[in-house]
């Protein structure tokens, strides 16, 4: 008989019965170590919530969201323009609103023939305004190339203000006549002629007003 005879026929039942139940138990502990990785019924992949940031039914039924929403307050700042006062009648015209023309009676004077321009002033706004036609507004210059000969201004013996009421539409018309002398200072002592030739008058306005040009000869 072999070296086999005498054994415990049941020791080998007994040897793979053992390692039947410690096999059983890495593949419980791997499926257990499976089931926890995977989280409460959670897709696979994803990780587990912490369930301190899950949001739970409120005892009413009513979800309670997982974090309160943030609320942004901007301040603006309202700046209020102070209305102008409205203008009445009577108060100083907009420059903008009158319009301003020039004509010499002639474009050619006779030897010792005094030149004279024509000024007009036309309110063009909706309410009837005052408005300087003086010198010290519309000031008629004669010049000749760069040499300024005359001033309506220079030679004016009063304040060189007329104030006067324009009416919408309404023209305002004015003569200046320019003796034919050259105008000095306040056009004080002896004055000389001018000589025959040809000269420009042009109206200066300290409210830059426009006013086309004159020109026009002496002889």
């Amino acid at each position: 008989m072999g070296a086999d005879t005498g054994r415990d026929p049941g020791g080998l039942d007994q040897y793979w019965r053992r390692r039947a139940i410690a096999l059983g138990g890495v593949i419980g502990a791997v499926g257990l170590l499976a089931w926890a990785c995977a989280g409460d019924g959670g897709e696979e992949g994803k990780p587990l919530r912490n369930a301190a940031a899950t949001a739970g039914p409120s005892p009413s039924g009513v979800p309670i969201p997982s974090a309160m929403p943030t609320v942004t307050v901007t301040a603006t700042a309202k700046v209020t323009a102070t209305p102008k006062p409205a203008q009445k009648p009577g108060d100083a015209c907009d420059a903008r609103d009158v319009v301003v023309t020039m004509a010499a009676t002639r474009e050619t004077y006779a030897a010792g023939e005094q030149p004279q321009f024509r000024l007009t002033a036309v309110n063009t706004g909706g309410r009837a305004c005052t408005f300087d036609v003086g010198p010290r507004s519309l000031d008629v210059r004669v010049t000749s190339g760069s040499d300024r000969v005359w001033s309506s201004a220079q030679c004016d013996r009063g304040d060189g203000s007329s104030i006067q009421m324009l009416r919408r539409g309404i023209p305002y018309a004015a003569t200046i006549t320019w003796d034919r002398k050259r105008g000095s200072g306040r056009c004080q002592g002896k004055r000389l002629p001018v000589r025959p030739g040809t000269y420009v008058a042009k109206v200066h306005s300290p409210d830059k007003i426009k006013v086309r040009k004159q020109i026009f000869s002496l002889r």
